[in-house]
């Protein structure tokens, strides 16, 4: 079985579910999507219900082309979506993906949902798909995201400088984070037992 294959899986623990999006949960991310806080950072920008709706079909279209899985996480104890993190940029050879386009809403952040969703795709990352590598990136800018990062154990590994256009133009400064094999035991421990990470929109 593929990875995408393999990858498109429902994860979930006693506060979270994570499961891949379907045109069905449309309305229910556009309730808690049109926030500008979340698309501070972001490399595409959601301010009005139609630049929601291109933003969402264009996951769905990433989903059916193998680009990414998308997955909507959901938070156990309202019964309500609270937004959404993806696998992409997976080299199967390489056993080598990326943990991203990450957000969730502002009902959800400080809870330690952002924290127990990235520990099932790593925990599914690791121990189903067999990844050598788990990579994460965010603007430099972002130091929210960042310390979130820190927290979970993820090494930084060095800044991509002028990597991609942001809304507006500016150029924005990739900065790298990874988790490696060898280091997941400590990673899985880390998340598993430590504080929560910092309240963040994008992680």
């Amino acid at each position: 079985m593929s990875w995408n294959e393999s990858a498109t899986a429902t994860l979930e623990d006693e506060q979270v579910l994570l499961r891949p999006v379907t045109e069905q949960d449309r309305e229910a991310l556009h309730a808690v999507a049109l926030d500008p806080d979340i698309w501070r950072y972001f490399v595409s920008r959601v301010d009005t219900s139609e630049d929601y709706h291109a933003f969402f079909d264009a996951a769905l279209a990433d989903q059916d082309a193998g680009r990414r899985v998308v997955f909507v996480v959901d938070d156990k104890a309202t019964g309500r979506a609270a937004g959404s993190m993806s696998f992409g940029n997976m080299a199967e050879a390489d056993r080598r993906l990326e943990i991203g386009w990450s957000w969730l809403g502002r009902d959800f952040r400080g809870k330690g949902i952002n924290r127990r969703a990235k520990f099932l795709l790593l925990r599914h990352a690791m121990e189903v798909l067999g990844a050598e590598r788990v990579e994460f990136k965010t603007d430099v800018l972002n130091e929210q995201a960042r310390r979130g990062l820190r927290n979970i154990g993820a090494v930084e590994e060095g800044t991509l400088r002028s990597f991609n256009y942001m809304p507006g133009g500016r150029r924005r400064d990739a900065v790298f984070y990874s988790v490696l094999r060898a280091e997941w035991p400590g990673v899985k421990e880390r998340l598993l037992t430590g504080a929560e990470p910092a309240r963040t929109a994008v992680a």
